[in-house]
């Protein structure tokens, strides 16, 4: 059971990401939104799993890991969650809108990209656990690692006051970076998938 779940979740989190990547191509916001969720609400026991196998010695770094992943998917699903129901029944006054509308950078704006800050910092412990038996392994590892450096630019960036309403006509910008996400993460899932598949039902002592 402890195998397939961490299995499943991995396969869900490719479809998740898959779809994110399709939403932000179509250029449906709804999509893009839904499938966000998804991608939190599979990281999650993704990363528990991890957690689970991990050797004696790096059981912390697990922990740690899924501290960060329930932060993250918690601002992340929060985020999003708004964005398909208050923002988009509309009857929101200009202030409101400006502090919850996703698309005018504000403070749901600000606090997704804490959310995958948080999310990076989350792989970078994971990535930790890894036990390397294979070159699948070796590049799951590294894939995990390198995304934590995403927690630099996530958590800097809007500290630095460059997301504003005037950015408007360089949306291209930000699909083709979220895109080169999506193309970088799914490797990732799927490797997962396939360390799992490698896992007993018991924990991963060895």
């Amino acid at each position: 059971m402890n195998r397939k779940i961490g299995m499943t979740v991995s396969l869900v989190n490719v479809a998740a990401v898959a779809g994110f990547a399709c939403s932000m191509l179509l250029g449906t916001n709804f999509g893009s939104y839904l499938s966000s969720i998804f991608i939190a609400l599979s990281f999650v026991p993704m990363i528990c799993s991890y957690a689970f196998y991990a050797k004696k010695e790096k059981k912390l770094a697990g922990i740690v890991a899924t501290g960060f992943a329930v932060m993250y998917a918690t601002l992340i699903s929060l985020v999003y969650f708004a964005q398909m129901t208050t923002v988009r029944t509309g009857g929101l006054t200009a202030q409101a809108a400006a502090l919850l509308d996703f698309q005018q950078f504000g403070l749901f704006f600000n606090y997704d990209m804490l959310g995958y800050a948080l999310m990076a910092l989350s792989t970078f412990f994971v990535g930790l656990t890894v036990c390397v038996k294979s070159k699948t392994d070796k590049w799951l590892k590294a894939l995990l690692l390198i995304h934590g450096v995403f927690f630099i630019t996530c958590f800097i960036l809007p500290m630095l006051g460059l997301f504003t309403p005037d950015m408007a006509g360089t949306e291209w910008i930000g699909t083709a970076v979220l895109e080169f996400w999506c193309i970088y993460f799914i490797p990732i899932s799927i490797l997962s998938f396939l360390y799992f598949s490698k896992c007993e039902n018991h924990r991963r002592e060895v």
